[in-house]
């Protein structure tokens, strides 16, 4: 019984084997633990705290079913809490949450991932975190995917198709993933010798109103660009709509990409070219991470997804 319940309560020193056995004769008997009796004997809250504060729903939702899928395999239950960092009393909302719910672990993700007053708390508390693509990768847990490789790969797609007035919307300065997207592209610029110009640049905000802005500032120029890369998928789809609002067909008259490939981007019209971000499995990895006896970081990988929103410029384009 003792190997039983270490293996029901996720502990470690267990043989693979032996975990794999105990779990499936559990899912045939159709156990399920009381929970308030572990909470009591084992002074854990069986909580994974997701806390964001993050205007791009699908992103949040993807990396939400992920851990919440986790959770479930481990018996755990995932609680989700948005943080506004800009309210004046920042810090003792976030004492006060972890004080209420007790979790066993914090999942972090953009913008929050990188607040110091609330990894402060976090640590104060000596509560285990996962951060997702956070700014710095020190010492802790860090689930995460090469940002600035995957933004040089989609602008080199561009660049292969023959465009060279190419220009990025790209996410707000304070957020580091918008910035390594911001910094990928720049580098497939300077490796194929064209210059950056700050007039093929706008800075939106992750949403689809900012991205239809800045492709009526981009496509006012006396010279427009013949390619768009957004620096997410829904202000991709700004673009596209701000693009067809000036009577331009895609990617005919301009070619437009994206990052994420949310449910958004098959449902688009061309269907986005844009990069595959796996969020699910990085909601999965860092459940696991936070509830693995030898907690270790993980990289995930992207993909560039082509599809119809992309193609080579006109003649004399």
């Amino acid at each position: 019984m003792k190997t039983v319940s270490r293996v029901l309560n996720g502990e470690p020193h267990v043989r693979e084997a032996l975990q794999l056995r105990v779990r499936k004769a559990a899912a045939e008997l159709h156990y399920k633990p009381n929970q308030a009796a572990r909470r009591l004997a084992g002074r854990r809250s069986f909580l994974i705290a997701l806390m964001y504060h993050n205007p791009t729903l699908t992103y949040i939702a993807a990396i939400q079913s992920g851990a919440a899928r986790k959770c479930r395999e481990l018996g755990y239950h995932l609680v989700v809490e948005s943080l506004d960092e800009k309210m004046s009393d920042f810090s003792d909302v976030a004492n006060t949450l972890i004080d209420v719910i007790s979790p066993d672990g914090v999942i972090l993700i953009p913008p929050v991932v990188d607040l110091p007053q609330l990894l402060a708390v976090l640590k104060a508390k000596r509560t285990p975190v996962a951060q997702i693509a956070a700014g710095s990768r020190g010492r802790g847990l860090h689930i995460f995917m090469d940002e600035r490789g995957a933004g040089q790969e989609m602008t080199e797609h561009l660049i292969a198709l023959g465009h060279e007035r190419i220009a990025m919307v790209r996410g707000p300065e304070t957020h580091h993933a918008a910035m390594a997207r911001f910094d990928g592209f720049r580098d497939a610029l300077r490796d194929a010798r064209i210059p950056l110009r700050k007039s093929l640049v706008a800075e939106g905000s992750f949403d689809v109103e900012s991205g239809h802005k800045a492709c009526l500032k981009l496509m006012s120029q006396a010279t427009p660009p013949t390619a768009i890369f957004a620096g997410n998928d829904q202000m991709a789809l700004g673009v596209m709509n701000a693009a067809r609002s000036l009577g331009l067909s895609i990617p005919g008259d301009v070619s437009i990409a994206g990052f994420d490939d949310s449910p958004m981007a098959i449902g688009s019209w061309p269907k986005l070219t844009t990069i595959r971000q796996p969020l699910v499995e990085m909601g999965e990895a860092a459940v696991t991470a936070l509830m693995s006896s030898k907690p270790a970081s993980v990289q995930v990988e992207y993909q560039l997804v082509i599809r119809g929103s992309t193609a080579a410029p006109r003649p004399g384009g």
